[in-house]
């Protein structure tokens, strides 16, 4: 099983990277838990960078979100 998230900016729209994929899919974890971890550590950062909300997948298959990336206020 791959563990993987989709990046949806403000408009709500799948990011792209710079190769056409799904921003976000070409980082996979072996776990729910590894990727849950990882979003904890690097939310702030993707936020910044314009990403509004994630989407987790287990193998393709969408599991939760989208989820808020937006600081609360």
């Amino acid at each position: 099983m791959a563990w993987s998230w989709r990046f949806i900016d403000a408009g709500g729209e799948l990011m792209k990277d710079e190769d056409g994929a799904d921003a976000g899919s070409t980082v996979e974890f072996p776990t729910q838990s590894d990727a849950e971890s990882w979003i904890g550590e690097h939310w702030r950062q993707l936020s910044e960078s314009g990403v509004h909300s994630v989407t987790l997948y287990e193998d393709g298959r969408e599991v939760y979100g989208p989820m808020s990336l937006e600081p609360p206020e």
